[in-house]
């Protein structure tokens, strides 16, 4: 029998608001930082690329790390929850740091953007992963488990559009014509806003579920559940395949605009049609208790994938009106898809507990590992593939360079969705719901 539901309002907002403060600095990440390092910065893109490598390359690293600090802390607060608190601050000052262009030589400013882009790598997954990890312990109720990652979602995906729409803006707004300093302002007030609100997730929400009489195992313990949790393993996957997808088309955008439309300030505007992914995020609740989770999150990759089509479409002859449709449409998919996530996690956190091991931290790293190494694949792909082309920033691209805009852009992430689709195909919900409802 379902529990009763056991959070309010106020915890509910405040557990979703700590997403929408790590996507304030996250979203600057994934759609502006590639186009910061090469035409702000003065990063070649080839150093660009293989600095996004190397950082998620620590990020898998990083994500363990952290999930097995998650699993082995025991605070008065909890095990998840006093991440919040610890490290929003460093978070945040490496969230400036990374965006202060210093009077440096050349080789100086590649190392202050590796220290500061590897630094502040680590302390997102700090305070990122314990908003997954967090979740199960949160409720027992698994339709209020769903309602708590949709508000996760609906706050984290209105705070990326606006990151997306009104970056630009602010940029130009406290620059007046200086980037460097209008990047620099922008995350100031970003991270400021940012370390407010991940205070308060600390102080708001609170741990009730554990099994205090299942200790955290080993970790060859832990990874002979983790053979055995095939849901876990085709999630973890499609989440990394999801933000390689992310990545790519995000950071191409703006090259897509200033150098193929020749209309840079069409990106807030094209940005403003990725509001409707919080349609579909709206729409998990519903959806998910009729049709479950993985249908539900089959159905949003097969929307993505249509909008991606229509997009791709109006990039060959660049006709606006197909790509802000396709976008919208995009969108729509893209916000049952990433609403799914946290959820989805949750469960395979839960089954690992019906296998006999409790490691909610290392199950929930998965999902820092797939925006980690997906934005760190994404950043490599599309800078090598310019750099291969011949891109010269702040120039008139050669027509090879065009292609690998348009193709990142268009047809790579439409690929990626029907690799998600057919991956999914094979995430059997049934047994991980019959295993977690079983008493234990």
């Amino acid at each position: 029998m379902n529990q009763p539901w056991q959070t309010a309002w106020p915890e509910r907002i405040s557990y979703g608001l700590s997403d929408a403060a790590d996507n304030l600095v996250f979203q600057m990440m994934t759609t502006y930082l590639l186009f910061f390092y090469t035409d702000v910065y003065g990063l070649s893109t080839s150093a660009a690329a293989i600095l996004f490598i190397v950082a998620r390359l620590a990020d898998v690293v990083e994500s363990l790390i952290i999930g097995i600090m998650i699993d082995h802390t025991h605070s008065r607060f909890g095990k998840s929850r006093p991440f919040f608190l610890w490290y929003a601050l460093p978070y945040v000052l490496f969230a400036v740091l990374t965006f202060v262009t210093p009077d440096f030589s050349a080789n100086g400013k590649l190392i202050w953007a590796y220290v500061t882009y590897l630094g502040l790598g680590f302390f997102y997954t700090a305070v990122n992963l314990p908003i997954t990890s967090i979740l199960p312990a949160l409720s027992q109720n698994e339709q209020e488990l769903t309602l708590l990652g949709v508000i996760r979602q609906f706050f984290g995906s209105s705070v990326q559009i606006i990151v997306a729409v009104f970056t630009l803006p602010l940029v130009a707004f406290f620059g007046k014509g200086d980037q460097q300093r209008g990047f620099l302002l922008t995350i100031v007030l970003f991270g400021l806003i940012s370390l407010a609100l991940i205070w308060n997730t600390f102080f708001q929400v609170r741990e009730r579920f554990s099994r205090p009489e299942q200790p955290h195992q080993s970790f060859k313990a832990v990874w002979g559940m983790l053979k055995q949790n095939q849901p876990w393993f085709i999630l973890s996957t499609v989440i990394l395949l999801y933000w390689l997808t992310t990545a790519i088309k995000n950071q191409t955008t703006i090259y897509y605009f200033k150098y193929l439309i020749n209309q840079e300030n069409l990106v807030p505007a094209v940005n403003a049609f990725t509001f409707a992914a919080l349609i579909g995020v709206v729409l998990i609740v519903a959806l998910a208790k009729h049709h479950g989770k993985k249908n539900t999150m089959l159905a949003g990759i097969a929307i993505a994938a249509t909008g991606q089509l229509i997009l791709a479409c109006g990039s060959v002859g660049r006709w606006l009106p197909l790509i802000f449709g396709g976008t919208l449409i995009n969108a729509v998919g893209n916000g049952l898809i990433i609403g799914l996530v946290s959820i989805m996690i949750a469960d395979t956190i839960r089954y690992g507990t019906a296998l006999g091991i409790q490691a909610e931290g290392i199950l929930a790293s998965t999902d820092d590992f797939g925006v980690n190494v997906g934005l760190g694949l994404g950043g490599l792909v599309t800078a090598g593939l310019f750099h291969l082309s011949g891109y010269v920033a702040n120039h008139p691209q050669n027509v090879a360079t065009q292609h690998m805009i348009t193709l990142n852009y268009a047809w790579i992430p439409l690929a990626l969705y029907a690799a998600m689709f057919i991956i999914l195909l094979f995430y059997n919900e049934r047994q991980l719901q019959t295993a977690i409802r079983q008493p234990h």
